[in-house]
């Protein structure tokens, strides 16, 4: 299969199969070729299934030709980062602590990939379970951006990113506790959404049960929000699950804005971002007058930053999990994972729970600020890029491994609906991300606003320059 079809979008390609002008075992063979042929420099696959792959896409092709009903993601390959399970694979968590842990069932959302159509390659890339927001963990290495082979694509869900961004899938299965979807999408310049807490289901249960989302990873919003449609709605073994019917986030691709009241804040209050940032997100933002929208700059959202109220929930959970492995075999994780882990556990129960309480009442500001505003805009990330084997930008070092990112774990803590995308190109040559925030269950706002800023912005090439 020809190269030209790398970056073709998963709603193209989708078309194109059903008119047999391509085939999903030519789609499928090519997704594995520039996977394993990528493998050694961007470092995107945990694991990859070559031989599932082709079979399904074989019999994805049989359907074609017998003209039998097509799913929405029929004959269409998509990877699966190694924080979901993937029956009678290996269910690591970037951790070599999980090394020899094996899934027994897959996910919800990898279940329902499958039954729509999609065709699975392999399992990508993340930081040792999801607790650094960029691209490297002691059991799989350095994964890189495919715009910058000395940057980061971000994380947690890396490899998702790199993938995606380097045109080896349309779209990738990735999660976000804390902004693991939003962040390597702004890095590596794609669109990403993280839908209502519950939204899509959960299970097996995460290790930060009370934050943790799965959601899609694309090129663009209208790739993102086909993926969505197929994994999302209520699933009994996910506790926290939606049970309302899913909105129609496809059909709010290209929805009009006019009249929408949109938020954009530089900051929330806290965050300190690169001038560069800061600019370049806010022409996106104000692009949106003129398709109609009103927007309005506030300066502060929340009265303080939440950075110790998400900490207190994300690494307790994660050191609660990972307890006997730090008693008895610390040396197994990142040193840098280790550390965080050791404070979390320090928490006293009194502790702990005034910053649950203190999470309620953070929700419940937010809800008062939304009966204001239908979307609120803010960056991705306060940095442009960030080098590999780099925790924490030098600029922020008095900050912790994930509170440096200031913008997305506040919208865990709330669990709202919430997207990355591109906004443009920063001087540098690299992708800056807008997020895009909707009230509680208004995942169509959110991808009906982020649509639009993709319409608004000028033209340019998100093909990383070496795999164009």
């Amino acid at each position: 299969m020809s190269a030209e079809f790398d970056h073709m979008t998963a709603l193209e390609l989708r078309a194109r199969m059903a008119r047999r002008d391509i085939s999903p075992v030519e789609v499928t063979r090519r997704a594995l070729e520039k996977a394993q042929a990528t493998q050694d420099t961007l470092n995107a696959f945990f694991v990859l299934v070559p031989e599932e792959a082709m079979a399904a896409a074989r019999r994805a092709e049989d359907k074609v030709t017998a003209g039998e009903p097509l799913g929405p993601l029929h004959g269409l390959p998509f990877s699966v980062k190694d924080l979901i399970a993937v029956a009678g694979l290996p269910y690591a968590s970037g951790s070599r602590a999980m090394a020899g842990n094996v899934a027994r069932v897959d996910a919800p959302s990898v279940e329902r990939a499958r039954a729509a159509g999609g065709i699975f390659i392999g399992k990508t890339t993340t930081s040792e379970f999801g607790c650094k927001p960029v691209g490297d963990s002691p059991l799989t290495g350095v994964t890189r951006n495919p715009w910058n082979l000395d940057k980061t694509p971000g994380g947690s869900s890396a490899g998702a990113a790199a993938s995606v961004a380097a045109g080896i899938t349309p779209f990738a299965l990735g999660t976000d506790g804390g902004g693991s979807i939003r962040i390597p999408c702004s890095f590596s310049g794609l669109a990403g959404l993280k839908g209502q807490f519950g939204r899509v289901p959960v299970w097996p249960t995460s290790a930060t049960p009370s934050l943790a989302h799965v959601g899609p990873i694309a090129r663009n919003m209208g790739d993102a929000a086909l993926l969505f449609s197929a994994i999302a709605g209520y699933d009994a073994r996910d506790p926290a699950g939606v049970a309302g019917p899913v909105p129609d986030v496809l059909g709010a691709v290209g929805a009009p804005v006019a009249g929408l009241r949109i938020a954009w804040s530089p900051t929330l209050g806290y965050a300190r971002p690169e001038p560069e940032v800061v600019r370049l997100c806010a022409q996106a933002a104000l692009r949106l007058q003129d398709l109609g929208a009103v927007v309005e700059e506030v300066d502060s959202v929340f009265e303080a930053d939440p950075a110790d109220l998400w900490t207190a929930e994300f690494y307790a959970g994660v050191g609660t999990r990972l307890r006997a492995v730090m008693q008895d075999q610390r040396g197994l994780l990142d040193p840098a994972v280790a550390e965080v882990l050791d404070v979390a556990l320090r928490q006293e129960m009194q502790a702990y729970y005034e910053t649950v309480f203190r999470r309620h009442a953070l929700r419940d500001a937010v809800r008062s600020f939304f009966e204001r505003y239908d979307v609120l805009l803010s960056p991705v990330l306060p940095v442009t890029s960030l080098p590999v084997g780099c925790d924490i930008p030098p600029a922020l070092a008095d900050r912790n491994l994930v509170s440096w990112v200031f913008y997305t774990y506040p919208f865990n803590l709330t669990g709202q609906p919430a997207a990355s995308v591109c906004a443009g190109l920063a001087s540098d040559g690299m992708p800056v991300g807008l997020q895009v925030v909707g009230r509680a269950l208004g995942e169509a706002d959110v991808v009906r606003v982020a649509s639009a800023v993709e319409r608004a912005r000028p033209a340019v090439d998100l093909r990383p320059p070496a795999f164009r």
